[in-house]
């Protein structure tokens, strides 16, 4: 790896990752903020509407990724991550100091959705310029273990916020965690900012010169509709495993110290087996990886799910979490690489950024919501499951109509 290379993957992932640090670490502490912004509902409104808060935040993420990755094809790659990293501080700050609804009313929760839509808006423009950025970067053999940072900085965030969750709920009481400790976590996001900053502003550009966009062709339309289908199964998916520190306090009984060992085990296994996945990508072809890694997450959640409720022990829970964290660090790289490979430059930071956006806003953030509520309506704690096999079943059949773009396959014409 060249010293520029090495110097632009430390740059973006050091962002990557407290960008995606600030989004998550809202739905680590979703139990306590529902509490803090909506006080009179009971357990299950409470937690319900945390949710919904989180979800806010996927709406703007598709004018995010129009608005910040067109400022990218046109502009350059370097000044809109910036920008999306610029503004994901001020959100993050301004999410840890937003007073309780016991203190200015509606005003809370309307402040903390304000916020959310900012997030959503700064992490929508993060995901097209910086993957561009990476693919630019790298050599030809090697694009899909360089953009599989791009993915395993997002394990190392889910990896960080549950780390800060563990740590938080061992040192505070269960009220000073409601009270405080949650807004600490985002204080300590907040404090890397201007660290991340200084990473990214030395960044070297990578987009050639300005030019206006190409026209869409129907090669690009196929590329983009079959990547959206891909990223909706990996979304829900992804968001389901998240989910499992909350499951765990919710329908499993654990306490919080025990259950958020489940984000930290998604996340180590997530970030090694993305790397993982990138680099057998670049060897043996991006729908390979995918289309194994999905096919053995859709015959094995089913039976890991079954199997934490049937023993309800922090070792089966670390190993569920961790088995389905591993296996979707290995399908998450490919899909963004094959994507990325399928665009031109002048519409890759827009196209790719709009798609996961799409994808996020429509699947990803809406899956948490929906899998609490299947579980509250159907009494069955395997609704997760079910719900991920059912996304896991779309990606199967993208996969499928995917085209291989792993140069060294295309070389060899298989």
């Amino acid at each position: 790896m060249t010293g520029r290379g090495a110097r632009a993957l430390a740059a973006i992932a050091a962002g990557n990752a407290l960008e995606f640090y600030d989004f998550l670490i809202f739905q680590t502490f979703a139990i306590q903020i529902g509490a803090a912004f909506f006080p009179k509902y009971d357990a299950y409104g409470q937690l319900l509407w945390a949710l919904a808060t989180f979800g806010v935040g996927f709406l703007t993420r598709p004018l995010g990724s129009v608005v910040i990755g067109r400022f990218g094809d046109r502009v350059g790659r370097r000044p809109a991550m910036l920008l999306s990293f610029a503004l994901t501080g001020l959100a993050m700050a301004g999410l840890a100091l937003t007073p309780a609804y016991a203190s200015i009313g509606i005003a809370a929760p309307l402040l903390a959705m304000l916020l959310r839509l900012v997030q959503g808006f700064a992490l929508g423009g993060e995901v097209g310029p910086s993957t561009a950025l990476m693919i630019e970067t790298a050599p030809a053999d090697r694009r899909g273990f360089y953009i599989a940072f791009q993915h395993a900085t997002q394990y190392a965030a889910i990896l960080l916020s549950g780390l800060v969750g563990l740590v938080l709920a061992h040192l505070l009481s269960p009220a000073a965690l409601a009270g405080i400790g949650w807004r600490i976590a985002f204080l300590l996001g907040a404090a890397a900012v201007p660290y991340g900053y200084w990473l990214r502003r030395g960044l070297t550009e990578t987009l050639p010169e300005p030019a206006p966009p190409p026209p869409v062709t129907a090669g690009h339309a196929r590329v983009a509709l079959t990547g959206l289908f891909l990223l909706a199964a990996t979304s829900i998916s992804i968001y389901v495993v998240i989910y499992m520190s909350t499951y765990a306090i919710r329908t499993l009984g654990f306490a919080p110290g025990s259950a958020f060992v489940a984000t930290v085990a998604s996340g180590i296994a997530g970030f090694v087996c993305a790397l993982l996945g990138g680099r057998l990508s670049d060897r043996i072809g991006r729908k390979r990886v995918m289309g194994a890694s999905a096919l053995a997450l859709f015959l094995l959640v089913l039976p890991a799910f079954a199997a934490v409720n049937a023993w309800r022990t922090p070792a089966a829970l670390l190993a569920t979490s961790g088995l389905l964290g591993g296996l979707l660090g290995l399908c998450g790289p490919p899909v963004l690489a094959s994507i990325a490979e399928g665009l031109p430059p002048g519409l890759r930071g827009t196209g790719l950024g709009l798609v996961y956006a799409l994808a996020n806003a429509i699947f990803g953030g809406t899956a948490q919501f929906i899998v609490t509520w299947l579980i509250h309506v159907t009494g069955s704690p395997l609704a997760p499951a079910w719900y991920m096999m059912a996304a896991l079943a779309v990606g199967l059949a993208a996969v499928a109509l995917a085209r291989e773009t792993a140069p060294a396959r295309i070389r060899s014409g298989a």
